[in-house]
């Protein structure tokens, strides 16, 4: 999630650029080089944040990957309904713990928002992404570590797979889930205001909510055999795939392509959305005491 929430937590400006920052904002950056960032190859800080997202995307995914694959080969009834309780623990104490420090991405199509919305400069995201990248492939390298290697074949390391499912269908999925995500939790996250009114446990909470219900949705609308549900990151799917390998390949672009739309998609409209919430608060606030008089007889 974007630093914003670092901001309206602590009550304090934080010094990252932003990508429209202009010369008259900051006269020690212009030019092409503020818009994306370029000052923060030689920022520590910058590499030492990214260092901390690959290790925190790894023990992220190693924890609801370890819970999901645990649940699906138990013995319970309904095991579809426990991963989503899974995600939503994982990633609400995760982001919990990484908002403050780096901003709490642990995901490409976050960091990807991030950007499009001039929360992230350029290179910044660039670097996140790859560090989320690098840390899937050490999470899965752990998953596969502790699994038995016949469980580890029979699982595909928690993989995403499509199964019998179609590319259309699943890139769908892909999109309506994310943009559930984004519509609902990143909405929550770019407003200081709201950040400031809910709190950081609140806004944890939406996101980590509105991703939990995305990945039930689609465990559960289709139905097809061998479909292992949104991915939701598209770093969950690339890990399992570059040591697995296989059938993993196969539909990787689909788990790119999906989340990465939704967030053009999502951008697009935010930029329809009205700017002054208050007069529209006002406006309802006075439309539903009218309509209460008519109803009153009043």
């Amino acid at each position: 999630m974007p630093h914003d929430i670092v901001d309206a937590t602590h009550e304090a400006n934080w010094n990252l650029p932003r990508i429209n920052e202009t010369a008259e904002t900051n006269p020690r950056r212009n030019g092409f080089q503020a818009c994306i960032g370029a000052h923060e190859l030689f920022s520590s800080e910058m590499w030492r944040a990214a260092l901390l997202e690959s290790i925190a995307t790894a023990f992220f995914l190693f924890a609801i990957i370890t819970c999901a694959i645990a649940f699906m080969t138990s013995k319970v009834s309904e095991p579809l309904l426990l991963v989503p309780f899974a995600i939503f623990i994982n990633l609400f104490i995760f982001l919990m713990v990484m908002i403050p420090i780096t901003g709490g991405h642990l995901n490409p199509f976050v960091t990807f928002i991030a950007f499009l919305e001039g929360f992230t400069p350029l290179v910044r995201a660039c670097v996140y992404i790859f560090a989320q990248i690098f840390g899937s492939v050490l999470g899965f390298l752990l998953v596969k570590l502790v699994l038995s290697r016949d469980l580890a074949k029979l699982t595909l390391l928690g993989g995403c797979t499509l199964g019998e499912l179609s590319h259309e269908t699943a890139f769908v999925l892909e999109f309506c889930c994310t943009f559930l995500v984004l519509l609902v939790g990143t909405t929550v996250a770019f407003d200081a205001r709201k950040i400031k009114e809910l709190g950081l446990t609140t806004v944890c909470a939406i996101i980590s909510a509105a991703m939990a219900v995305g990945v039930f949705v689609s465990l559960t609308v289709t139905g097809e055999p061998g479909y292992s549900g949104v991915g939701l990151n598209p770093a969950r799917c690339f890990g399992p795939a570059i040591l697995e390998g296989g059938p993993l390949w196969n539909d990787q672009w689909v788990f790119w392509a999906g989340p990465f739309s939704a967030c053009v998609a999502y951008h697009l409209l935010r930029k329809t959305f009205p700017n002054d919430n208050e007069s529209l608060i006002a406006e309802n606030h006075h439309f539903f005491k009218s309509a209460g008089a008519c109803f009153r007889g009043t």
